[in-house]
């Protein structure tokens, strides 16, 4: 079973309850005090907990950052897409993935758009990156609460969001309108491409528009998850503003 690794992601995973935790593991001398946490989230979820030394701790993470706790827990399960596509609504907020391979960036872009208040993210089943120990740790733990699913086709993906009122916005410099102008009122999906190649062109063909995020420096694009996280508060930011009340005749 794959395990579940640091004092954030593992406390998350208790909390929210999504996936069946075996046990915690707990490495001996271990004092930080988010440790207190776990063991009652883990007391209180009835889940048993172990101490073992470090060591072996350092082996089922393959020496990864653990921060002194492991949570030995059943397969991280991905949503339906058709579930995904039955849900939608008129305040849905898709993040899309097109070829997005670095577990790191996916993991970061989990954690913007779960605290973005995002609906789901979709990621291709092939040449992309998974849901893995490393994406999850890097999530902080963002994986527990926000639905992610895996589709065959990424294009015909696109196809039925439309079909189904959503509008997508392709996020990519070569796009003519600021991404500020752009009204993220309503159903939207954001679809973002791979590190260093952008967005597949019958990816982007389906896009309603194409958005940039102006740069003023050197260099000419931002990391992934940087862009995304960009786009993501921009939306948010237009959702959360009040509605002006038309002024009386």
């Amino acid at each position: 079973m794959p395990n579940i690794y640091g004092l954030l992601p593992v406390l998350e995973a208790l909390r929210a309850g999504g996936r069946r935790i075996e046990r915690i593991v707990i490495a001996d001398g271990a004092k930080h005090e988010r440790v207190r946490e776990v063991i009652e989230a883990a007391r209180r979820a009835g889940v048993p907990v172990r101490h073992e030394p470090r060591a072996s701790l350092d082996r089922m993470s393959n020496r990864a950052n653990h921060q002194g706790v492991i949570a030995i827990a059943s397969a991280a399960s991905y949503t339906d897409e058709e579930h995904i596509l039955a849900g939608i609504t008129t305040d849905s907020l898709l993040v899309l993935l097109d070829g997005v391979e670095d577990p790191h960036n996916l993991g970061a872009i989990i954690r913007t758009a779960e605290c973005a208040g995002a609906t789901a993210v979709i990621i291709p089943e092939r040449r992309a990156a998974h849901v893995t120990e490393v994406v999850a740790k890097t999530s902080a733990g963002a994986t527990e609460y926000l639905p992610i699913a895996l589709v065959t086709n990424l294009a015909r993906f696109i196809e039925q969001l439309k079909q189904r009122n959503v509008w997508v916005v392709g996020v990519e410099q070569s796009g003519q309108m600021p991404y500020t102008q752009y009204d993220y009122a309503g159903a939207v999906a954001l679809v973002l491409g791979g590190e260093g190649q952008g967005l597949h062109r019958l990816v982007r063909e389906r896009c309603d528009v194409i958005v940039s995020i102006p740069m003023r420096g050197r260099i000419g694009s931002l990391n992934v998850s940087v862009a995304a996280g960009v786009v993501l508060f921009e939306a948010l930011r237009q959702r959360s503003a009040p509605k002006r009340l038309a002024s009386p005749g």
